[in-house]
């Protein structure tokens, strides 16, 4: 693990990450990881965990961090695989199954968009000496693709679809993520709401309630997410 000297502190993680590693991450620190991860989501946690079918193959071979996303997958007529971007999704989705997932996949590292909270950080992965790693704002599924050199297996394709299967990536330099949790359970997200949820209803004063609006949407601007 490198840092660099910029304003933000950066790291660079090279994977499998020991958990004395991990234990010197501070939320808030960009990161960076090379070596190998995998892709599994909401298919995958389902078919693993609650329908015990358990993993398609060894925690060593599929990697030690898995990232919820969705990922742009083609296959070539002679069967190669190539994955040029991966778009994360929200993985509040995925918690019910989290303690039976860190005990079948063994991972210590999960990426994905938006985060859990530290309830759940600290119920689940600080058992398991994980932290949660975020994207960094929307739109960043092709630059986080330049970090992908190799897919080196696929999983469950027919069963789940492109979208759902297990994707292993062989990767350097992926990134940024932010780190949203670390091996305490303290959430980046949650430290930065409470500071910036306070003053939320003096920023909206004398303000107009919005005409268009999503489906239901809060007109009550405290219950925000920053």
């Amino acid at each position: 693990m490198t840092a660099s000297t910029s304003s933000l502190k950066t790291v660079h993680l090279e994977l499998p990450a020991s958990t004395e590693t991990l234990g010197r991450l501070e939320i808030g620190t960009v990161a960076y990881l090379s070596g190998r991860i995998f892709t599994a989501r909401e298919g995958v946690y389902k078919r693993a965990v609650e329908d015990g079918y358990g993993l398609p193959a060894p925690p060593a071979e599929l990697g030690s961090a898995n990232f919820h996303c969705s990922p742009a997958a083609s296959i070539a007529p002679d069967g190669t695989c190539t994955v040029g971007a991966v778009t994360a999704t929200a993985s509040f989705r995925f918690a019910k199954w989290l303690d039976g997932w860190f005990d079948l996949s063994g991972i210590n590292i999960v990426i994905g968009k938006g985060g859990m909270t530290s309830e759940t950080y600290k119920r689940s992965f600080v058992p398991h000496n994980a932290v949660y790693l975020t994207t960094v704002g929307y739109g960043t599924g092709a630059l986080l693709g330049r970090g992908i050199k190799r897919v080196a297996g696929v999983h469950w394709l027919e069963e789940l679809g492109l979208a759902q299967a297990i994707w292993v990536l062989d990767v350097e330099n992926l990134g940024p993520f932010l780190v949203e949790s670390d091996l305490e359970g303290n959430s980046l997200f949650e430290r930065e709401n409470a500071q910036i949820a306070p003053g939320i209803a003096k920023l909206y004063s004398g303000t107009q309630p919005a005409t268009l609006r999503r489906y239901g949407e809060t007109d009550d601007k405290t219950d925000e997410v920053i």
